[in-house]
């Protein structure tokens, strides 16, 4: 076999390694519909240790290589910005910084390593900060699930802040009454669960709504599809609005928030006759809308 060959025929089987390598990545992904985007970008960040244990050639291979990976993961789920983000600090702080497939490789270690405990941390840290915001004796409303709502509501606890939860329910994969029943564990907390169209029964109970979120993209809020009316509901009664996360899942630029359209068997399990079902994920809500944004970095009033 001539070298022109040789090296026409590594062309062809690279992507083919490429491939098998991500797919299980990318499928488990795609599936993971009631997962945080947090532990999505998490997942997908680690599964590019996989390129460490790699042969390659030179420094071009690699990179090549590397952000194929990059560009399939942040393809895998375009509603999560957190992932994006993850994504992209890998290719701005990894490709181009080496002169050695070595000294890249190492590079990409730590830094999977410094984005995987951003992520991780960035919600306990947003947590932390927002548990200065809770008085004793609260009643909020909180909507569907937010692991980052329920681990302020268990820092609060362990300060001795008694809470009452309205926890709405928003579609039927039953994460509100996920969220119920956690917090039903929780001593010093009393929650109700209710259906997301009866906010406006409870709302003039509760001294604020308190969510989390999926992420913020120019000045939109995208969270579980429901929260748009809640959100409008409680400016209506004077309630205010705190939306609680990571900052890692804020984006000022570049991504594109990609609803997602689930199956129509969690709406109705058989079918109905000249019926279109629609079954979105999100909805988007103006921050305007919304009076305190809590992240790692601080907590911002909303003009």
């Amino acid at each position: 076999m001539t070298p022109e060959k040789s090296n026409s025929r590594k062309h062809f089987e690279e992507p083919q390694r490429f491939l098998y390598m991500i797919d299980e990545t990318i499928e488990e992904i795609q599936e993971m519909q009631t997962h945080s985007s947090s532990v999505v970008a998490v997942k997908a960040t680690q599964s590019l240790t996989e390129l460490l244990d790699r042969e390659y050639a030179t420094l071009d291979e690699f990179e090549r290589d590397l952000e194929r990976n990059l560009g399939a993961l942040r393809r895998a789920n375009t509603s999560h910005a957190s992932l994006f983000n993850a994504m992209r600090a890998i290719r701005v702080n990894v490709v181009d910084r080496s002169t050695t497939v070595a000294d890249a490789k190492e590079l990409l270690s730590e830094v999977i390593t410094r984005i995987v405990e951003d992520v991780q941390h960035g919600k306990s840290r947003a947590a932390e900060k927002a548990v200065s915001t809770f008085t004793d004796g609260e009643c909020i409303l909180t909507h569907d699930f937010s692991s980052t709502v329920l681990a302020t509501i268990r820092q609060a606890v362990n300060r001795d802040i008694s809470i009452t939860a309205y926890v709405t329910e928003a579609r039927p994969r039953y994460l509100g009454r996920k969220t119920a029943r956690r917090l039903a564990k929780i001593e010093d907390v009393e929650p109700s669960l209710l259906v997301d169209g009866a906010v406006g029964e409870v709302l003039p109970r509760c001294d604020r709504v308190v969510l989390g979120m999926d992420c913020i993209v120019d000045n939109k809020l995208y969270n579980r599809i429901g929260t748009l009316p809640i959100v409008a509901t409680a400016n209506a009664l004077d309630v205010p609005v705190t939306v609680i996360g990571a900052a890692s899942k804020i984006v000022e630029s570049e991504f594109m928030f990609e609803n997602e359209y689930r199956s129509s068997a969690e709406v109705s399990l058989e079918p109905l006759e000249d019926i279109r079902i629609e079954n979105p994920a999100y909805d988007s809500t103006a921050i305007h809308l919304v009076d305190q944004i809590i992240t790692d970095n601080g907590i911002e009033k909303v003009d």
